[in-house]
C-alpha cells in the first residue's frame, strides 16, 4: 500500500527521494516544467552532504560534510536560482588554498594566477602554462565536463584538458614541474579524488582544482551549507514543490504508481528500493558497483585561530597538509588497502576566519579530515590532530570541543555515504559501470531515474546530476502528455 508521508497531494507527477542538493535540483527542474513534485527525506533536517549543526559547543555552527564549495560557485545549475534573494551568500576568502612544508614556508593559492606562479621559482611559467588556458576559458571548459558526455560545444579546451587529465597525477606533476613544492602542491590537489595518485584519470583533479582557485575561488556559504540546502527548499517551495521529512522511502511500493521517481540514492540503496522491478541484467551489474574509501574527520571548536607556522595560511580557507607529494601519494594509496597511513593527508577548513556568524566572538571553528579504507574503525585522531600540530605549533592546546565522525558516523548521517564514502562510489573503477552520459540516469524500472552523485558529472555541492536527470525525465516522461 503507497504512504502518502500526510503529503497535500496525494499523486503528484514526480517524487524525488532524498533531498540533498540533487535531490533538490531535480525537483526543482521538474517543478520548472510546470509537474507537481514532492521531496521525501528520511532525517529530520533536508540537506543530505550540505547540512549544518552545533557539533561541539553551543554557538559553534559546523558542516556535517560538504564545506567548501568551488563546485558550487561554477555550477550552470546554482546560477539560474537567485540564490541572495533566497537567504545565500558566498563567502570568498583571500586565497583558495595553502599548502604549508617542514620549513615554515608555504604556498597559497588566490585568485590571481600570476601572483600564485610567481611563488613557485623555477617553476613558475609552467604554473601559468598549464594552467593560464584552463583558468581564461574556464566558463567553456566547465560546460563541457560538468554534463554527461555528449557531443563538446568547445571541443579545443576541452582537448587540451583531456590531453592531460587522461594521465595520473605523478605523470602530470613529474612532467610538467622540476620542483619538489610545485609537485607537492599538485599532489594536494589531485588528492581531493580520492583516488589512487598513480592511478588513470588522477590528473583531472589535480588540475581541475587547482584551475578553480584561480577561476571561481573556493568559497564557503555564510552560515553553514545548510544555508544552500535551504536556499534550494525555499525555492522550490516558491514553485509549488513540496518536501517532507522524517520520511524513509525502503521501497518503490511506498510511493504513489503513477509518479515519476527520481532518486538521489547510491546504487545499493537503488537495488533495496526498487526490488523485484529491477532487472537481473541491471542488478548484476549494479551489485559490482563498487565504493570508495572513507572520510574520517574532526570539527574543532577553538579559543583562537589555528597558529600556523606559516602565517599565509590564515589567508586560505582550505589547508592542505601532507608535505610531499611521496607523502601523500602515499597516504592516498593506504585508503585503498587495510590501514590508513600513520602520516595522512588531511584537508583542513578554516571557516571562521572569514564567516563570523560561525563561532562565538573571540573563537574559531575548524575541521580536519582525512581518507581511510571503507568502513574503517581505526580510530584517526591522533594521527590527524599530530598532522595538524606539525604545521602549526600549539595547535592542541587551542581545543575547546571536539566532535569526531567515523566512516560509520558519515552512513549514520547520510546513508548515501556508504562506509563514510563522501563520493557516491569510487572513480578508481566503478563509475565505468555507470557511465558518464545520460544512460546512468536510466535504470530498468519505467519511468524511474537515478539522479545522485553516483551519476553524471559526479559528486560535489552543484545540483547538476539532479538537474539533468530531471531534465532526461522530463523529456521521456512528460514531453507527450
Amino acid at each position: 500500500m503507497a504512504v502518502a508521508y500526510h503529503s497535500k497531494v496525494m499523486s503528484p507527477d514526480a517524487v524525488v527521494i532524498g533531498s540533498g542538493p540533487n535531490g533538490l535540483a531535480a525537483a526543482i527542474t521538474i517543478a520548472r516544467s510546470g509537474r507537481s513534485v514532492i521531496v521525501y527525506e528520511a532525517e529530520h533536517s533536508i540537506g543530505g552532504g550540505a547540512r549544518s549543526a552545533e557539533l561541539t559547543l553551543p554557538g559553534f555552527v559546523h558542516d556535517i560534510c560538504s564545506s567548501v564549495h568551488p563546485m558550487g560557485a561554477a555550477s550552470q545549475f546554482l546560477n539560474t536560482i537567485p540564490l541572495g534573494e533566497l537567504g545565500l551568500q558566498w563567502i570568498y576568502p583571500e586565497a583558495g588554498a595553502a599548502h604549508p612544508f617542514d620549513d615554515g614556508t608555504a604556498i597559497v593559492l588566490g585568485r590571481s594566477l600570476a601572483d600564485s606562479a610567481a611563488q613557485f621559482g623555477a617553476d613558475e611559467r609552467s604554473v601559468r602554462e598549464l594552467f593560464g588556458p584552463f583558468v581564461e576559458s574556464f566558463d567553456k571548459l566547465s560546460s563541457d565536463i560538468l554534463r554527461p558526455a555528449r557531443i563538446p560545444r568547445h571541443p579545443g579546451i576541452l582537448a587540451r584538458f583531456g590531453w592531460n587529465a587522461i594521465r595520473s597525477a605523478p605523470s602530470v606533476a613529474f612532467r610538467k614541474f622540476k620542483t619538489p613544492k610545485a609537485r607537492a602542491v599538485f599532489a594536494g590537489m589531485a588528492g581531493h579524488s580520492i583516488m589512487p595518485l598513480d592511478s588513470w584519470g588522477s590528473g583531472a583533479f589535480g588540475i581541475l582544482f587547482w584551475t578553480t582557485c584561480h577561476a571561481v575561488g573556493w568559497p564557503f556559504a555564510a552560515g553553514g551549507s545548510q544555508k544552500i540546502a535551504n536556499a534550494l527548499a525555499d525555492y522550490l517551495r516558491k514553485l509549488g514543490g513540496e518536501i517532507v521529512t522524517d520520511a524513509r522511502i525502503t521501497s518503490l511500493a511506498d510511493l504513489p504508481g503513477n509518479s515519476v521517481v527520481l532518486c538521489d540514492v547510491t546504487p545499493r540503496q537503488f537495488l533495496e528500493i526498487g526490488g523485484s522491478r529491477v532487472s537481473s541484467t541491471e542488478r548484476q551489474k549494479l551489485q559490482k558497483y563498487r565504493y570508495g574509501p572513507g572520510v574520517f574527520k574532526i570539527d574543532w571548536s577553538l579559543d583562537a585561530p589555528i597558529p600556523w607556522n606559516a602565517q599565509e595560511c590564515k589567508r586560505a580557507g582550505t589547508v592542505h597538509l601532507g608535505g610531499s607529494f611521496e607523502e601523500i601519494a602515499q597516504s592516498e594509496r593506504a585508503a585503498w588497502r587495510d590501514s590508513p597511513a600513520a602520516r595522512p593527508f588531511v584537508l583542513i577548513a578554516q571557516p571562521s576566519l572569514f564567516d563570523a556568524t560561525r563561532a562565538p566572538a573571540g573563537k574559531h571553528t575548524a575541521w580536519g579530515y582525512c581518507h581511510v579504507p571503507n568502513a574503517s574503525n581505526v580510530d584517526m585522531v591522533e594521527r590527524i590532530e599530530a598532522q595538524v600540530e606539525r604545521f602549526a605549533s600549539g595547535f592542541r592546546q587551542h581545543i575547546i570541543g571536539r566532535s569526531v565522525i567515523s566512516p560509520s558516523g558519515f552512513e549514520t548521517h547520510n546513508a548515501n555515504l556508504i562506509g563514510g564514502d563522501i563520493s557516491g562510489g569510487s572513480f578508481y573503477s566503478s563509475r565505468i559501470l555507470l557511465g558518464a552520459t545520460r544512460r546512468a540516469y536510466r535504470t530498468s524500472i519505467p519511468r524511474v531515474f537515478l539522479c545522485s552523485s553516483s551519476t553524471p558529472p559526479g559528486p560535489g555541492v552543484h545540483g547538476l546530476c539532479g538537474y539533468f536527470a530531471a531534465q532526461l525525465a522530463v523529456e521521456k516522461c512528460f514531453s507527450t502528455r
